[in-house]
């Protein structure tokens, strides 16, 4: 499996200065490569490079490594590009947004990150420091930080590119580290996890996980947004920008806090973790004005992402189950119902009488689907007749 590990970068006033002016050349290249493949069609990189490669070396300033990455960074950027059209993530034919996608070739910003291969970084462990080409030559020395786990998992599985980005005055470089996929253990039981907007994750065990203070948190985050907006200036842009940023961090942070430890109750029980398919969600759900905000800041798709790679690392199954009806269903009788939920909270089947919150009954649904497909997903498949 692979993960990412971001270190920070402690360069000096030369060194810090050296890698600006490789960001903005090494994007200028890129921008460059863009234009010519989208005015040429050339959307292949050897027929790109064969058509940019002498330009990039000549009016940039790369050498032939970073021009080559040059090339693959646009390309790449069309491939997406084409992935996106095709899924519909910009809209219909004639959406203003599908339009200009198709009309316009790529542009980078100019201190967008930029990859560097082993050929154009090296890593010196023993030392925490690091040696990567710029454009005034090779910078030798540049000091790093990071934890012990981190620079253990870098000395073991790094693997590939690294890429190198500034962020508010800040460097770092994110690696790619390629770990061994950890052995699933067949799963006693399941642990069923319901996640909302309210309760950002209940489970099967009546664990709830409110999500009172990042509502709160966000709702402050959006006054404030409101009062910056007002004023319309640069500043007030560029603080709009680091709110965001570090709304989005918070969000993560408590994501990452409640997706390990329902890993590892799992892990330690022997248990398995089952989670609704919640795909298109936003697409099939019609909401107010004053609803739109909160749906679209649910972080529900991201504490899935947590739960399933800190599952697969820790080598606990992880499975995601049908979301239909698992809060109207009665999980002792089977009777399915609206009116089984009067209101947000509470669950009382008509039929049988059970009664409980409704985000607990919804986390035990799923469990209960888990174990029923469970067996079918890893049934033995029979010899043919």
């Amino acid at each position: 499996m692979k993960l990412v590990v971001q270190v920070k970068l402690l360069p000096t006033t030369v060194q810090a200065s050296a890698l600006e002016a490789t960001l903005i050349a090494c994007n200028r290249a890129a921008t460059h490569a863009s234009a010519v493949a989208f005015a040429k069609g050339l959307m292949d990189r050897n027929g790109l490079q064969k058509e940019v490669y002498t330009d990039l070396k000549a009016i940039f300033g790369l050498s032939a490594q970073p021009a080559v990455r040059a090339v693959k960074k646009a390309v790449d950027a069309y491939a997406a590009l084409q992935a996106n059209l095709r899924a519909g993530n910009l809209g219909p034919l004639t959406s203003k947004r599908h339009r200009k996608a198709i009309s316009t070739p790529i542009v980078f910003r100019p201190k967008a990150a930029q990859p560097f291969d082993d050929r154009c970084l090296s890593w010196q462990y023993d030392a925490r420091t690091v040696s990567i080409w710029t454009v005034d030559g090779r910078m030798r020395g540049i000091r790093f930080a990071c934890s012990p786990d981190q620079l253990k998992k870098l000395v073991q599985y790094r693997k590939g590119e690294s890429d190198l980005v500034q962020r508010d005055g800040k460097w770092y470089l994110i690696a790619t580290c390629d770990l061994p996929h950890p052995e699933v253990c067949e799963p006693a039981g399941w642990i069923g996890v319901d996640r909302g907007i309210v309760n950002l994750a209940t489970t099967s065990d009546g664990i709830n996980y409110q999500g009172r203070g990042l509502s709160r948190y966000r709702r402050w985050q959006a006054r404030k947004r409101a009062e910056l907006q007002a004023r319309r200036t640069r500043s007030a842009t560029r603080r709009l920008a680091r709110r965001a940023r570090k709304e989005k961090r918070h969000a993560a942070h408590v994501n990452h806090c409640i997706s390990k430890e329902i890993v590892s109750v799992a892990q330690r029980t022997g248990r398995g973790i089952a989670v609704e398919q919640l795909d298109g969600i936003r697409e099939r759900v019609r909401l107010r004005r004053d609803q739109r905000d909160t749906l679209s800041s649910w972080p529900f798709h991201q504490l899935g992402q947590h739960l399933a790679y800190k599952a697969r690392k820790a080598g606990v199954a992880f499975f995601e189950v049908d979301a239909a009806y698992t809060s109207q269903r009665c999980p002792r009788c089977g009777h399915t119902e609206r009116a089984n939920r009067p209101d947000r909270d509470r669950f009382r089947c008509r039929r049988c009488g059970l009664a409980g919150p409704s985000d607990v009954v919804a986390g035990v649904n799923v469990r209960n689907r888990a174990r029923s497909a469970w067996a079918f997903v890893t049934m033995p498949v029979p010899p043919p007749a």
